[in-house]
């Protein structure tokens, strides 16, 4: 743990990283969402939220792997173990996500009639922005953590270091 001056500066760092990478993946992961939903969509006569379920399906397998080898690369999984475990948190916070994202489309769609393609991409798009602040947490939190951060029922986290008193030095200070 760092200390002194640099302590949050440097947290805030490693956060925005965290989101600048996760933002990376969550944006190929869009354009492979969209693309897959607007080829079902176009080359198949299927249901608006089932075509949108499958193309939700192939973009949060090649998120996995995007989050996996490259934004949360660094937090490696100690066994075979840990790695089946990610994988089922990765999976059940996904189909949270999956529910979550065409839920908005369902409504609109059914519930309001927009069913055009414009409505229906626009819906995708609200609904993959809901979603996705809801992964953002759920995979930092439970899924991707970094060794050391599993805290056993009960336990308290560690507290905070307060910033220490600057130190003032120079030729301008009083002796």
């Amino acid at each position: 743990m760092s200390s002194g001056r640099h302590a949050l500066p440097s947290r805030w760092g490693k956060l925005y990283r965290e989101i600048a990478k996760f933002g990376m993946v969550g944006a190929s992961g869009f354009v492979v969402n969209l693309a897959v939903f607007n080829l079902i969509r176009t080359v198949t006569d299927w249901q608006t939220v089932r075509a949108s379920v499958l193309a939700t399906v192939v973009a949060i397998m090649s998120n996995y792997l995007g989050l996996r080898y490259f934004a949360y690369r660094k937090r490696a999984q100690a066994d075979r173990n840990s790695r089946r475990k990610e994988l089922t948190l990765f999976l059940f916070f996904s189909a949270i996500g999956l529910v979550i994202e065409n839920s908005v489309l369902y409504a609109t769609t059914y519930g309001l009639g927009w069913d055009s393609t414009l409505a229906t991409n626009v819906s995708k798009f609200l609904g993959i922005g809901v979603a996705t602040l809801f992964r953002f947490w759920s995979y930092r939190t439970w899924v991707f953590r970094t060794a050391g951060t599993r805290r056993t029922a009960g336990s308290l986290p560690e507290p905070v270091m307060p910033y220490p008193e600057p130190v003032l030095s120079g030729s301008w200070e009083r002796t």
